[in-house]
């Protein structure tokens, strides 16, 4: 069967796949937002149902000050006799740590912290029920992959580590995994940076502390030289389905022109098979494709982009929809539903404020062409901003926004670009307490319009590139949000909504 990738759109990086009889469950990185690590379910491989988050407490994800890029870095997800286990880095505070829970769809526990750093970390079980943990150290002879002995329950180290490779020549040696598979045990990796020279290779032992031999055709998945509009392949993790066939995910990104990317790294899916030397074989000859085939388990919805990645919010319900995500760890205390809207209470802490938790309700951009609109309603206090933003972290960010000043009201376009903030258009309006504010994104531009009288104006346009992974400081792991915020004072909406606009793509 023929399907499309991305399997998840949008900032969705390091995926990292399991598989409990018929059901896949997906986890992906989070870095600075929270909640933590995504938990995705899946019958078929294709259609993908978020249905809830590992970390949900301050408790488990303290972000407080982390910096852009930082925070959660390649949670690993496994299944072992009844129990899924997350295993991650906190780069921000805390460390290398383990959840776990019985409950797929509830809650996870409280953090068991392992006393030492460790990058990249993954879990594996042997067959005679023997826990491991690989992960990467840097040392005085660089960069490797070591493994340990643990109890996945308590964090708590059984071993002294041992290193089973420093990789195969590339830089950036990351994301390892360990798999035992027709009797030998396979070390899977990423080499070559999450960049543009991203690759995955493998390795394989007889023991599963090595020694470990390279695949003689290395790299095994990669689009470095590969004339495709999916690029920076690489952090895999495999999967065999319940009918004996074998599936890759990894992550890459889109550009939307030149070397410019602005969704952020997503989450893709390619065939697997094993060559007569017992190797696999990834992808189309080791690359992927926007449109591949192989043996779906189950039946795949038909679905377009449009179906698949709209949303809609009349805030109708008694909990916000999982889709939303908050800058660092919230304050709670100003978010609120109520009578079918949400109220943001916004304090002097920005969208600019460095390592700040500015009082913002964001979802992932999952597609390049789209229709943002949002309701504003409330009274206005001196000195307050309100409205919605493109964010991708507190150094690149536009935003339409209505503020208060001495003379009245005024819809501002406002750009931040490195340390650069500045409102590039502003128009005064006759504000009565309700407002609809409106953002056009594409490859090209982005758009911001406010109503008037039924009417849609346009304030003006801020360049898409200015928002990409390229052309950002700092150097970041994530991608783009579509947000509402408030600073200096409290507002309302009562509706939000992204309508996909890239008609010509397929979800499967």
């Amino acid at each position: 069967m023929k399907y499309s990738n991305p399997i998840i759109s949008g900032f969705n990086p390091d995926p990292s796949i399991c598989r409990v009889g018929e059901d896949f469950y997906l986890v992906t990185s989070t870095f600075e937002f929270f909640p933590g690590v995504p938990v995705y379910h899946s019958k078929n491989l294709i259609n993908w149902e978020h249905i809830g988050y590992c970390l949900t407490r301050e408790s488990q994800l303290p972000l407080q000050g982390c910096l852009p890029s930082k925070g959660i870095y390649a949670p690993t997800i496994r299944y072992h006799d009844g129990v899924f286990f997350m295993i991650s880095e906190n780069i921000s505070g805390g460390g290398t740590f383990i959840v776990h829970t019985s409950d797929i769809r509830g809650e996870w526990s409280e953090p068991s912290w392992l006393n030492m750093h460790g990058f990249d970390p993954s879990l594996f079980w042997d067959e005679d029920g023997t826990c491991y943990l690989v992960c990467i150290h840097w040392k005085e002879d660089g960069a490797g992959h070591y493994l340990y002995k643990i109890d996945p329950f308590t964090g708590k180290l059984l071993s002294e580590p041992v290193l089973l490779s420093h990789g195969c020549g590339g830089t950036a040696t990351e994301g390892p995994h360990i798999y035992r598979i027709h009797g030998k045990y396979y070390l899977l990796i990423a080499e070559g940076g999450t960049e543009y020279g991203h690759m995955v290779k493998i390795l394989r032992s007889d023991s599963v502390c090595g020694p470990y031999e390279a695949c003689p055709r290395n790299p095994i998945l990669t689009n470095r030289d590969y004339a495709s509009e999916i690029q920076g392949v690489g952090h895999a993790d495999i999967i065999e389905d319940q009918n004996g066939n074998w599936w890759a995910v990894c992550l890459g990104f889109r550009p939307i022109g030149g070397l410019y990317h602005n969704l952020g790294r997503e989450t893709f899916l390619a065939p697997l098979v094993w060559d007569e030397e017992g190797w696999p074989v990834i992808g189309n000859n080791g690359c992927l494709d926007p449109v591949m085939e192989g043996p779906i388990p189950g039946t795949a919805e038909k679905s377009s982009v449009q179906e698949k990645y709209s949303f809609f919010d009349d805030f109708d319900g008694d909990t916000l929809d999982l889709r939303w995500n908050y800058i660092r760890n919230p304050q709670m205390e100003n978010y609120e539903l109520r009578g079918g809207k949400v109220f943001l209470r916004g304090s002097d802490v920005t969208l600019s404020t460095p390592c700040g938790n500015p009082t913002m309700l964001a979802v992932r951009q999952q597609a390049f062409e789209n229709r943002v609109t949002a309701t504003m309603e409330g009274d206005m206090v001196p000195g307050q901003s309100s409205g919605i933003t493109v964010f991708y972290n507190q150094s690149a960010h536009y935003d339409i926004f209505v503020s208060r000043e001495d003379d009245g009201f005024y819809v501002n376009l406002r750009k931040q670009v490195f340390d650069i903030n500045v409102i590039t258009e502003r128009q005064k309006v006759n504000y009565n307490g309700r407002i609809r504010l409106r953002i056009d994104t594409s490859k090209d531009f982005h758009s911001f319009f406010y109503e008037v009288d039924g009417e849609w104006v346009l304030l003006g346009r801020g360049m898409t590139a200015g928002l990409c992974k390229e052309t950002i400081f700092p150097m970041s792991f994530t991608g783009c949000f579509f947000g509402m915020f408030s600073e200096n004072g409290t507002i309302s909406f009562d509706s939000f909504a992204v309508e996909v606009k890239d008609e010509d793509l397929m979800s499967v």
